[in-house]
């Protein structure tokens, strides 16, 4: 069985290498003109389905690094006001295991066949039940399955099921990272929660390492390179719906709606890494109709993408992964046919897909109460 995979995010990356491990060749095609053409560092929370999603996919001789690099977190999930004082609760408490997204990637890039530049223009379907994939900058690939895990804008979801387009919150939000220094250690309490300030939100959270990835990476498992990167502080501001930025950088439109608050609070930002903030709009996938089942399918924010405010959204693209990846093995080994496999998949996937993104969007006004969410 070959597989081809468009999108080299987690959920894409985690299925070809849960593929590869069982004996399944599975090609990887991104966009981008290189691997790390865009930065994609900032923390993520895993809850224990995620977890152990990412853990299945990868070979058991790495679980000891994955262990290493990752961190379990706590959070009260308060609400603080700009001075940190305490005014109220944001919900439960959260728990998870926290992991960043560039380690977690590099991590699951190794071993894995990448083809960069490798932008999809369309795909036949073929007499034999095979699906070709064109590209606009390299030659079409003939594989038994074709899955789309690119994105909120996937070309292959544009083709596969045209009717099912993103919605815009219209909320917006800036996020970056700060280096962890003693300087910021009494923002701890910040941590999982929320401040509020006028019209935004900002969230704060740790990303602090067992062992330093790459020191990790050279003791356990020398065959992985990981970047050398230190502890840091993921923020994220929740700006108002479609509110005017006036041309400002990522950094400036944050302090620009700081005024007064915290100076510890400022000072996050002012250190923060410039090349590493970016503005980003909440954007989400829901599931609607079942397209025909075929040699197509579609994987994590090709399908049901979610808002951050949910923090299930890598959660639920790794559980994709391994749920495609355990089907697509009975097919392998013959214990049922490949359309019934990806059928399995599907109908699974659609169910917990659609939940995940109504509860991120039921999360999305405690944070932004002007989001547009119908």
């Amino acid at each position: 069985m070959r597989v081809s995979v468009i999108g080299a995010g987690l959920g894409g990356l985690a299925l070809a290498q849960g593929l590869r491990g069982a004996g399944i060749e599975a090609e990887v095609f991104e966009r981008d003109p290189g691997i790390v053409a865009r930065f994609q560092g900032y923390r993520l929370v895993l809850n224990p389905i995620g977890f152990q999603a990412v853990r299945d996919c990868l070979p058991t001789r790495w679980h000891p690094l994955l262990d290493e690099i990752v961190m379990e977190a706590s959070a009260e999930q308060l609400i603080l006001d700009p001075q940190l004082n305490e005014i109220g609760k944001l919900g439960a408490g959260r728990t998870g295991i926290v992991v960043d997204r560039q380690m977690l990637r590099h991590l699951l890039l190794t071993g894995l066949t990448v083809h960069t530049d490798a932008a999809l223009t369309g795909y036949d379907l073929l007499a034999d039940g095979k699906v070709e994939a064109r590209f606009a900058h390299r030659d079409p690939a003939i594989a038994d399955l074709l899955v789309g895990a690119d994105g909120v804008t996937s070309a292959v979801r544009g083709v596969l099921s045209p009717q099912t387009v993103p919605t815009d919150t219209g909320v917006r939000f800036v996020i970056g990272r700060t280096p962890l220094t003693d300087e910021f250690a009494s923002l701890s309490k910040a941590y999982g929660s929320k401040i509020a300030g006028d019209g935004v939100s900002l969230l704060l959270g740790a990303m602090c390492f067992r062992t330093p990835p790459k020191q990790a990476a050279e003791q356990l498992a020398p065959e992985v390179t990981l970047p050398d990167i230190g502890d840091y502080v993921r923020w994220a501001m929740i700006l108002p719906p479609n509110g005017s930025l006036e041309d400002l950088t990522a950094q400036d439109a944050v302090l620009s709606r700081m005024e007064g608050w915290h100076p510890e609070l400022r000072a996050l930002i002012e250190q923060a890494d410039l090349g590493n903030s970016a503005l980003l709009s909440i954007r989400v996938v829901k599931p609607g109709a079942r397209w025909a089942s075929g040699p197509v399918t579609l994987l994590g924010d090709a399908i049901h993408a979610t808002s951050p405010t949910g923090g299930n959204g890598a959660n639920t693209a790794l559980r994709d992964a391994d749920l495609l990846r355990r089907c697509l093995i009975q097919a392998d080994e013959g214990r049922q046919d490949l359309l019934a496999a990806v059928d399995d998949y599907e109908r699974q996937m659609f169910e917990y897909g659609a939940e995940a993104v109504r509860s991120s969007l039921e999360k999305l006004p405690a944070f932004a109460p002007e989001a547009k969410l119908s």
